[in-house]
């Protein structure tokens, strides 16, 4: 997943502005994809120069509230339709569990008692993220859901191995 994309497929659900979006980048995407404001505002730039999005309004202090154009629909479909995400090769965390005989078995259970704590607490956050939205209110909150939940399973998948990889280890 690109920005770019990530942008498009807000804009595609509704106009908004760059501090509209990165509100919204905060509330739904941040999970699966971080970006700072710079990097919105300097994409929504490039966006606009090539024609994916166009500048629909401008309010006082220059605020501008962006459209998707067609082109940027056909982009965003295309990337939806025919580009294959690329696969997650790296994987820090797992790097580490194979040198785990370096540390004294104590400091090994540490290392994976963090794990399990950070998945706890992570799945405790969206589980209060879930209770706090209103998931049915439009078809982005509904995926937005969908979302939610693979990283609920995520989470929870991490702490029980973690458990489990204490076990190994001990």
């Amino acid at each position: 997943m690109s920005l770019r994309h990530a942008l498009l497929g807000l804009l595609a659900d509704r106009p908004a502005s760059g501090y509209d979006l990165i509100h919204r980048f905060k509330e739904s995407l941040a999970n699966v994809w971080p970006a700072t404001q710079s990097q919105i505002y300097t994409e929504l730039t490039k966006l606009a120069d090539a024609g994916k999005i166009t500048v629909s309004d401008e309010g006082p202090r220059g605020r501008k509230e962006y459209t998707i154009t067609p082109d940027g629909r056909a982009d965003l479909h295309h990337w939806l339709t025919e580009v294959a995400p690329k696969p997650i090769t790296r994987n820090e965390t797992l790097l580490r569990v194979f040198f785990l005989d370096a540390l004294t078995p104590a400091e090994a259970i540490t290392y994976l008692t963090t794990l399990e704590t950070r998945s706890a607490t992570a799945l405790a956050e969206l589980g209060t993220l879930e209770s706090a939205v209103d998931w049915t209110a439009n078809p982005f909150s509904t995926n937005g859901h969908i979302a939610l939940e693979w990283g609920k399973r995520f989470y929870r998948m991490n702490q029980e191995w973690a458990e489990w990889a204490k076990q190994q280890v001990t």
